[in-house]
């Protein structure tokens, strides 16, 4: 569906002011939309994914994990498919007002893609470089969009998600790839510095509040050095016209189910070209291992 077609059917969550906004800015924030009930479940069943984190020595396909995690002191940087490792985290998806919030930006007809529990421990929960998040999983068109929900209040010195406003409408997207052709999930600086990230704006909220950024919006989020982790819950979702044309490397079981409405007949192809990651059919871990193992090959290399 175009813009113009979801904006003239009635919304369910969003004002239609909040909806127009999203289109034109290419992110919408929701301050505490989540009530209190499904945080206190949703931050229970994180608590058991940390606990059960324990007794992993190294990362794999569920638990990425920073350098000094230990079983005393577990550090995450992410857990893979949450709604695949506690029912809460499926309920949420299909249970909750988050897919009604997309569907006022994506149409009536909606599926889910993929999610992820992103953390940023205290003490060094490492940073986001810049990037899109369409190139690592190109669909038929661009209305995949990122509901980020904060399980607890996320200020400034907690790393929460940053945006560059409008970057959702800049042609053609810029590479993720660097000068020897290799994938590296971030922007480079050179195309950085054509960019004002002086208009970069970072969604701080307290605890319920959705992030919603579409799939072309440039975003990232710096370090956390406060006293205080950030757990971050991540789902992707589209319209139900929208179709992955790409391995997903994250590979979960409930890709293209229908949350809400119904299954697409037609596919609706965005005649805008899309940038293509490497193949990762052998499997992916996340963006935070693979920007980590940018920044220490570059350090190596005396960059």
């Amino acid at each position: 569906m175009t813009p113009e077609q979801i904006l003239s059917i009635p919304p369910r969550v969003l004002t239609q002011a909040q909806r127009e906004s999203y289109f034109s800015e290419g992110y919408v924030l929701l301050e505490k939309i989540i009530d209190d009930e499904w945080l206190g479940r949703l931050r229970e069943a994180t608590d058991e994914l940390i606990e059960r984190s324990r007794k992993v020595t190294r990362s794999d396909t569920i638990f990425d994990l920073e350098p000094d995690h230990r079983p005393d002191n577990p550090r995450l940087r992410r857990v893979s498919n949450p709604v695949e490792h506690h029912p809460v985290f499926w309920d949420y998806c299909t249970k909750s007002l988050l897919a009604d919030a997309v569907a006022d930006l994506v149409g009536p007809d909606v599926k889910f893609h993929h999610s992820k529990l992103n953390f940023k421990w205290k003490h060094g929960g490492e940073e986001v470089k810049w990037h899109y998040d369409i190139s690592f999983w190109p669909h038929t068109n661009y209305s995949p969009l990122t509901v980020g929900t904060y399980l607890y209040d996320c200020g400034m010195d907690q790393g929460p998600l940053g945006v560059l406003p409008k970057s959702h409408l800049l042609e053609p997207l810029l590479t993720q790839y660097d000068d020897q052709g290799n994938w590296v999930g971030c922007l480079a600086e050179r195309d950085l510095a054509r960019l004002d990230l002086g208009k970069a704006l970072y969604l701080t909220g307290p605890a319920g509040s959705l992030t919603l950024h579409n799939c072309r919006t440039i975003h990232g989020s710096p370090r956390n050095d406060s006293d205080l982790g950030r757990p971050l819950l991540l789902n992707t979702l589209t319209s139900a016209d929208a179709f992955p044309y790409t391995v997903n490397p994250i590979k979960p079981k409930h890709d293209q189910t229908v949350v809400r409405g119904k299954r697409a007949e037609w596919a609706h192809h965005d005649p805008r070209p899309c940038l293509l990651p490497p193949d990762w059919s052998g499997g992916y871990t996340s963006i935070f291992a693979l920007q980590q193992q940018q920044q220490e090959e570059a350090a190596a290399a005396g960059m």
